[in-house]
């Protein structure tokens, strides 16, 4: 638990100004206090993050226990640049800068997850918040080294499932336990580290179940089929030398939630050309606009679920100083069997399956000349189905492998980095026919990346770094051909699309100590070649799109700044924009709104709060068949209490959402006028660690 002495203060200030929204340890000392270093997991060198070129923020300590949430992207949402494509209380994917899966990848302790999050928003991402140690965002050439995948960025998991060192009294461990309203969440946590002699073992599980959340101001109290129940738990081992560790660890996640606004009254519809054809309704341009209120006029006898079942296992490494030339050298590699069935009035319409392997090593030279760097490789397979109902993609199989190289120079004030990554990939369709709709792609995407970081001051620096990254299309923009309920959509792949190449530019400047700290960024992406799904046609809620290539452009601004006035007390002004548009003319769909807030942080002797007011703005900059999405007022606050019962240090708090009771609709979400945002919110809980 935190040090009663531990105040939030110009280093705390520091830390939110840098994106670390946590209250984690600081040392106190004459003069100012100073930040503890934290050192970013994902980046292979292992440096801390003011030492790192690119944008990364870290969510840990109190404030990612009390902001968790059920699902990965509203636990992030709010920070800085980072949104969620929501999707009732089952589902949200992260949302960087506007972009979402398939060019934000999310990794755990730095490998893929391999679940189904990437091919549609209902699909849950398989990490279990209540479980994490603290979430790392990676924006900007810095998560260069992931691949395509992240040329959004990466958001990088960090657990405590597999051991990396015996504790020092033998045993440590925490349980919690949580309570909400508007849900009526029941939710409790629990996870113990024993060993001695070299061993670790890890034991860990979690729970949690919630109803229908409430909505406010609404035809219906609550949201039909946004109820979610889940249960994951974990078995890691570890042997543990002087110079590193060996570890494995198996966990199994099964989850069941509801799919809201999902509807069946559109199974029949199919293409005629670029026109839909739906129960034997054919219509021209006239017939495009139609009453979005009849988003709210559907009637659902049943709400379809998702059942969920991802078994998982990892395996993590290090070994330090091996041999002369050689710092370390780290291994990450995960198996993952994952299946969900999509259960429709007790029958199972439609059965998503992902089983694959993701396997990364990396070597990290000694310093040559001043450089100091890491060479590495990394090797993938999925193999991916859905069968039945919305079986819109065949059976596919892709397989990747990367070679990728960092390498670092120190020059006084000016920190230099660059990176390179390479990559091969191959996507199938085995047997797929016609073989001109299903052929095999081989792709070869290549990203570069050069970033320097200036501290022309004391506790300033400005950073500039410039990247040129591709990524290779997935199965589903290449074979995608039929219905997909879960989006309203009929999707039609395009197996002729190219890699796209981006060429992005990054700004940032940040103050890390003193009373007023700050930190900011400015952003442009060019795509050449961007892939989006383009909309052709569309009958009520119902699209046709296709996946096609244009020109494209990103940009956009985030940041924060804090000033302390007292020991204790400091106040923050964040904010982030983004304009995301085609070349050609046209917005790009389900761009999140522009954001401005402001909070006020408290910290007492063993008392602590924050109070939080977020303006979302009115989102007009739309697609084509999108809806202008009104803006609207979002106030949150926590009040905590930190007391010792005996040798084990315990933390109630309390945690209020949504406080102003606002019908809240997500632009970013597939389904924002279908299913709002919760209503007001407080979850009550209580942590021990020991």
């Amino acid at each position: 638990m935190r040090s009663k002495t531990m105040l939030l203060s110009a280093a705390a200030a520091a830390a939110v100004a840098t994106g670390v929204q946590a209250k984690t340890a600081y040392q106190s000392g004459p003069g100012v206090p100073q930040l503890q270093e934290v050192v970013v997991t994902a980046d292979p060198l292992g440096r801390s993050r003011d030492a790192v070129v690119s944008n990364v923020a870290v969510l840990a300590g109190d404030d990612l226990v009390h902001r968790r949430e059920a699902t990965l992207g509203d636990t992030l949402n709010g920070l800085p640049g980072v949104s969620s494509d929501t999707f009732g209380g089952g589902a949200s994917r992260p949302v960087i800068r506007g972009q979402t899966a398939p060019r934000v990848k999310v990794l755990t302790d730095g490998s893929a997850l391999m679940d189904a999050s990437e091919v549609s928003p209902d699909h849950a991402v398989g990490g279990e918040p209540l479980l994490l140690d603290r979430v790392e965002i990676l924006r900007g050439p810095s998560a260069l080294l992931y691949g395509g995948g992240a040329i959004g960025g990466a958001v990088n998991l960090i657990d405590k499932k597999v051991p990396t060192a015996v504790p020092a009294n033998g045993g440590e461990g925490v349980a919690e336990v949580r309570l909400g309203s508007a849900d009526n969440e029941e939710a409790a946590v629990a996870g113990l580290t024993a060993g001695g002699n070299g061993f670790a073992v890890r034991v860990e599980a979690a729970t949690r179940s919630t109803d229908d959340y409430e909505i406010p101001d609404g035809d219906e109290d609550v949201l039909d089929g946004s109820f979610n129940s889940s249960s994951t738990g974990t078995l890691g081992l570890s042997w543990i030398g002087s110079r590193g560790y060996l570890g494995a660890a198996f966990t199994e996640q099964r989850s069941e939630y509801g799919l809201p606004g999902h509807s069946h009254e559109y199974e029949d519809c199919h293409p005629h050309g670029s026109s839909l054809h739906c129960g034997g309704h054919d219509h021209d341009e006239d017939d495009h606009d139609h009453d979005h209120d009849h988003d709210h006029e559907h009637e659902h006898e049943h709400v379809p679920t998702v059942d969920l079942v991802s078994r998982r296992v990892d395996v993590r490494g290090e070994l330090r100083d091996p041999f002369a030339g050689v710092e370390r050298i780290r291994f990450r590699g995960g198996y993952t069997d994952y299946q969900h069935d999509e259960i429709d009035d007790g029958t199972v319409a439609t059965t998503f399956s992902n089983t694959g392997y993701d396997a990364r090593l990396e070597v990290q030279h000694a310093p040559v000349a001043g450089l100091r760097g890491v060479i590495g490789g990394q090797v993938s397979r999925s193999d991916f189905a859905a069968d039945g109902l919305e079986s819109f993609v065949q059976p596919s199989e892709t397989e990747t492998a990367a070679v990728f190289l960092l390498e670092t120079y120190d020059l006084g004030d000016w920190n230099l980095e660059g990176a390179l990554r390479q990559e091969w990939q191959t996507s199938r369709v085995p047997g797929g026919t016609p073989a001109s709709r299903y052929p095999e792609r081989d792709f070869q995407p290549f990203s570069a990346s050069v970033g320097a970081s200036w501290r022309f001051a004391p506790d300033y620096a400005l950073s500039l770094s410039v990247a040129r990254s591709q990524r290779s299309p997935n199965v589903q923009e290449l074979y995608a051909r039929g219905v997909h309920l879960a989006t309203n959509t009929y999707e039609m792949g395009s197996a002729d699309l190219d890699e796209e190449t981006v060429v992005s530019a990054e700004l940032g400047i940040k103050k890390t100590r003193g009373d007023t700290t700050f930190a900011a960024s400015a952003y442009r992406y060019a795509y050449d070649g961007y892939i989006y799904a383009d909309t052709l046609d569309q009958f009520e809620d119902f699209r046709l799109i296709q996946y096609t290539q244009a020109d494209a452009t990103f940009t956009g601004v985030e940041g924060e700044a804090t000033h302390r006035f007292a020991p204790g007390l400091s106040a923050t002004v964040f904010g982030d924009y983004v304009q995301a548009e085609l070349d050609d003319g046209g917005d790009l769909p389900r761009i999140p709104a522009a954001r401005l807030g402001a909070r006020g942080d408290l910290v007492q002797g063993p008392w602590s709060g924050s109070l939080e007011y977020i303006r979302v703005f009115e989102q007009d900059r739309i697609a084509d068949y999108e809806t202008t999405t009104p803006g609207y007022d979002m106030v949150n606050a926590t009040a905590a209490y930190d007391f010792d019962l005996g040798p084990v240090g315990a933390q109630v708090y309390v945690r209020g959402t949504n406080l102003l009771d606002e019908r809240a609709l997500n632009h970013a979400s597939f389904i924002s006028t279908l299913a709002p945002l919760r209503g007001r919110n407080f979850v009550l809980g209580l942590r021990a660690r020991f």
